[in-house]
């Protein structure tokens, strides 16, 4: 079966699932950010391992689960749980979520994740809005390029919306939100970084580093969907000198809870106006 057939399988599945709800956003929730998905009205549950062809999501706080219902007043579909390039699945599998969301009919994607703080003056807690980003995944557009969806080479100009960071920002005025705004690099991992790799990013230019997040983002541009982005930074760039600094993943998903009430009022005000 050719990949475009998959993502047409796994689209034809899930449309059948849900009826006549077609959702205006397509929403990926980051490590230790899932509660946004209990603020979903009329949910419906869709678990990856159910839909054909689909990767399942193995990573620490990730269930694996598309939910679908009504947010501020739209209907949307949010990936409770994403799949990493680091699990083992090939970059078209980690993409091929938001090839099915875009068939079924969304307008926006909204991404999130955890990230460490190269920037040194962010703090754990932090959100920031990401404004561009750095690639070091392989792309996922590597291959026969799929004209159904989009050009064989997309401008990436401003692969995160200006207009939804504005808006985002004057909504964080209004609530009181302290929001950084910056670069995110995603590399592979599935190891957190060195001290020397921190000095590295911040110095390429990267105010946040994480292991996802860009793969999706170029396969929406390509599909010439709006992104609106945002980091929670779960830790930040830590001295070579600290000998008993030990980078935590089960804090790392703590921390990321801890804001995500934020994140999820956030996301609500920009989805309530679209």
């Amino acid at each position: 079966m050719s990949y475009s057939e998959t993502i047409h399988l796994a689209a034809d599945y899930v449309a059948a699932r849900l009826g006549e709800r077609r959702p205006v956003v397509g929403i990926v929730l980051g490590s230790g950010l899932g509660k946004l998905a209990d603020e979903i009205e009329n949910p419906q549950v869709l678990s990856y391992k159910d839909i054909p062809g689909f990767p399942v999501s193995t990573a620490i706080g990730h269930k694996g689960n598309f939910i679908v219902g009504e947010l501020a007043g739209k209907t949307v579909i949010a990936m409770q749980g994403r799949i990493h390039y680091y699990e083992g699945y090939g970059i078209n599998l980690v993409t091929l979520p938001i090839r099915v969301m875009k068939l079924i009919g969304i307008e926006y994607l909204f991404v999130s994740n955890a990230a460490g703080g190269t920037n040194l003056s962010y703090h754990v807690g932090d959100l920031m809005i990401i404004k561009d980003h750095i690639n070091l995944i392989p792309n996922p557009l590597i291959g026969p390029n799929l004209d159904e969806f989009g050009p064989r080479f997309p401008d990436m100009t401003r692969p995160y919306d200006p207009g939804l960071i504005r808006r985002a920002e004057a909504i964080a005025r209004r609530e009181g939100i302290a929001l950084r705004k910056g670069v995110y690099v995603a590399c592979t991992g599935p190891c957190y970084e060195t001290p020397a790799e921190y000095k590295y990013f911040l110095a390429i230019g990267a105010d946040a580093v994480g292991m996802s997040t860009t793969s999706e983002v170029i396969v929406a541009r390509h599909m010439n969907l709006p992104v609106f982005g945002i980091s929670v930074i779960t830790d930040v760039a830590h001295d070579t000198e600290d000998e008993d600094y030990v980078t935590d993943g089960e804090a790392i998903v703590k921390a990321a809870d801890s804001a995500a009430d934020k994140m999820t009022l956030l996301f609500k005000e920009l989805i309530k106006g679209l």
